[in-house]
């Protein structure tokens, strides 16, 4: 599949199936407008549906991961028609499903400093790796405005009690806050990010990419539903995973001492 169609977002794919995604508007610190919005939301969608592409990575160009959303995008939609301002801020929304959904491991390679939207969307990543000294904020209060879009995956990422903490005053954190409210699973010195996502690129390139998708469906239903009903999707879901070609393949080689086929060295 061709990637080199898009430019906000830069997409590079390797041999391995790993997609390395960089939001690319270095100058405005990767903030989010209309453009990169709509390249990203078609982008995921590929990577989706892309079966060479086993794993995602995020990453912002330039020093920055992402400032969140433009400000002259917001001010365009001002003028809009109320119709016209909804569905502006709906494209947003659309984008972070995308990606939450997205069947493959996400991976955030966070770079810089992130603000507003930018940390929607490490909140729809599956692993987040950030670099000491990085900045962090859920500012759109101090700009009168509200984390509306963002706030279902910021909240089910850090929590009722961490979100009220950082979305009401709208004031800067560390990484060591970010890392402490589960924002970052981890973080790093800045020369040693790119080993670090290296080493969690290699640990998801052991898992079975049917599998992983499966499990990314099932943990997003067994978070929304009660234990009675998680019993019988998930009694259902082993069922079914002993009937794939990957699982049979993976019980055999485990019972011969082989290696299956998706093992990455």
């Amino acid at each position: 599949m061709a990637y080199d169609r898009y430019d906000t977002p830069r997409i590079e794919l390797d041999s391995r199936g790993v997609a390395t995604v960089m939001l690319n508007r270095p100058d405005k610190h990767n903030s989010l407008n209309a453009a990169l919005i709509s390249d990203l939301t078609d982008a995921a969608t590929a990577l989706a549906e892309d079966r060479a592409v086993r794993i995602v990575v995020l990453t912002g160009a330039g020093r920055s991961f992402c400032a969140g959303g433009d400000f002259n995008w917001f001010a365009s939609n001002v003028q809009k028609s109320r119709a016209e301002r909804v569905e502006q801020s709906a494209s947003l929304a659309r984008l972070l499903r995308r990606l939450d959904t997205l069947p493959k491991p996400l991976i955030g390679r966070i770079n810089g400093p992130a603000y507003g939207g930018g940390v929607g969307l490490i909140s729809v990543c599956d692993y987040t790796i950030g670099t000491e000294g990085a900045t962090f904020g859920l500012t759109e209060v101090r700009l009168g405005l509200l984390p509306a879009n963002i706030s279902p995956y910021v909240v089910a990422r850090i929590g009722e009690a961490a979100a009220r903490e950082t979305m009401l005053s709208g004031a800067l954190f560390d990484t060591a806050r970010a890392e402490r409210i589960r924002l970052l699973t981890e973080v790093v010195a800045p020369d040693a990010l790119d080993a670090a996502v290296e080493r969690v690129v290699h640990a998801h390139l052991q898992a079975a990419p049917g599998a992983v998708a499966d499990t990314k469906r099932l943990i997003a239903y067994v978070a929304s539903h009660g234990i009675e009903d998680s019993m019988i999707y998930t009694a259902d879901r082993l069922a079914d995973a002993w009937e794939t070609e990957e699982g049979i393949e993976g019980i055999n080689s485990f019972l011969n001492k082989g290696k299956p086929s998706w093992r990455v060295s």
